[in-house]
């Protein structure tokens, strides 16, 4: 048995190409500012492309942008342009492409492109406005699952070109970092500093990262994983959820204090590391928050499996220092990688598989990270993964409700070891059945 958290997104390349057959175009024309970091960038991604399976084209040609070649590609890099780089009918090709199903990668000025285009400009996210002088700042990792941001500290301390942009688009994409404006100078964004996001975008994939200004960026192993991840994500090699994620506030946020208010309940334990993920040992056990319980709720969380492990989230439980009450009176959302149907990721664990062909699709394998959102609305249980509804669900068991309980996620046993990162919650107004 199992428990966990939930959240996610999904869609297809428009190449469709198979896993090891991926191939990405990188774009470097320039009409405006030319940067000279541009062959540093061309020559890291092509290296990527060399120790992760993928093909890398560059070109600076913009008759590249027809219909029939860029169905060759994956996904598409924007690697610093700058000012209008594509007439008419390349502007309506890249939109074809989009729309049925490519992928986007924008780096540092791709924001300061085709400021009268607008579907380019919702697809960036956001417009360039200014810059201060190149400088040290905290970058604040805000998603800590994306295969972008996976890797990184939750505090991220860098020298780049930082940008202002024209617009917040944080109503528009899910933000994966941002700036601490009070750690540098020049900072126009009101405190609320988006710098890199992801946003399924008009049928297609869309990743955007304002680093990559300096030569330096691209030696960077960090800044070099921060790229791979969005070239990952973009071709559909990793799957994220890229909704845009408001509202919500931090059960657990990967630091001691806030383990505050949540309680072992039976054997076992879960182990805080100083990246702030939380690993199962033991069990059969369960960590709950007893700080609160909850009516009407999304409750979002990330977790990974090492191997063929076990664990899963439980909802609608009564407080108590028995792990099997939440077993008899709640509902678990399993997290285990091989399990039947109604036993495996995605199932209310014994009551309702998962759609299981939208699960497969949506799942990162073990070692990598996922995104569980669960929504509980009266007696109905939906569950995302990676942005994906995988499951629905509506209790009838008189014996148990969802109208009022708690949270928490399960230790299985000696040989399961599960990772979580950022449980939050976002309360909803109540709703009927």
């Amino acid at each position: 048995m199992g428990t966990a958290l939930l959240l996610g997104c999904v869609s297809q390349p428009a190449a469709s190409h198979s896993s090891d057959d991926r191939r990405v175009l990188v774009f470097s024309r320039t009409a405006g500012f030319r940067h000279d970091s541009i062959p540093e960038g061309v020559a890291a991604i092509r290296d990527l492309g060399t120790s992760n399976g993928f093909t890398v084209d560059a070109t600076e040609d913009a008759n590249a942008f027809t219909s029939r070649n860029l169905r060759r590609y994956d996904a598409v890099v924007f690697l610093s342009t700058t000012g209008d780089v594509l007439d008419p009918a390349g502007q309506r090709a890249f939109e074809g492409y989009i729309r049925h199903g490519g992928g986007y990668v924008g780096i540092h000025a791709a924001a300061d492109t085709e400021y009268d285009w607008a579907f380019y400009g919702g697809l960036a996210g956001a417009y360039f406005q200014s810059h201060p002088a190149i400088q040290p700042a905290t970058v604040v990792t805000e998603d800590r699952a994306h295969p972008s941001t996976s890797g990184l500290p939750p505090t991220w301390n860098r020298t780049d070109e930082w940008y202002n942009y024209r617009s917040n688009p944080r109503e528009r994409v899910h933000v994966l970092a941002s700036l601490d404006e009070s750690s540098y100078t020049g900072g126009t964004m009101n405190g609320d500093h988006p710098i890199a996001w992801c946003q399924d975008y008009q049928g297609g994939r869309a990743f955007y990262t304002g680093f990559g200004h300096t030569k330096e960026s691209y030696t960077d192993p960090a800044f070099r994983g921060h790229l791979l991840g969005g070239i990952r994500y973009a071709i559909g090699d990793a799957q994220a959820d890229c909704r845009p994620e408001n509202g919500y506030r931090p059960l657990f946020d990967g630091t001691a204090a806030s383990l505050e208010g949540w309680k072992q309940a039976g054997p076992g334990s879960f182990t805080l590391s100083d990246d702030g993920t939380l690993t199962s040992s033991g069990g059969m056990g369960m960590l709950w928050y007893a700080g609160q319980s909850f009516r009407s709720y999304s409750v979002k969380l990330d977790w990974r499996l090492a191997g063929d492990d076990n664990s899963g989230v439980f909802v609608g439980f009564p407080p108590s220092d028995d792990p099997w009450s939440a077993v008899d009176h709640g509902y678990e959302i399993q997290v285990d990688a091989t399990d039947v149907p109604e036993k495996t990721t995605g199932s209310v664990y014994g009551f309702r598989s998962a759609d299981l062909k939208k699960r497969d699709r949506a799942l990162n394998p073990p070692g990598e990270w996922n995104t569980y959102e669960i929504r509980v609305e009266g007696e109905r249980l939906r569950v995302w993964l990676n942005g994906v509804k995988i499951n629905d669900f509506t209790n009838t068991d008189p014996a148990r409700s969802l109208r009022d309980g708690h949270v928490g996620i399960q230790n299985h046993g000696a040989d399961d070891q599960v990772s979580f990162r950022d449980i939050r919650i976002r309360e909803l107004p109540a709703k009927g059945d």
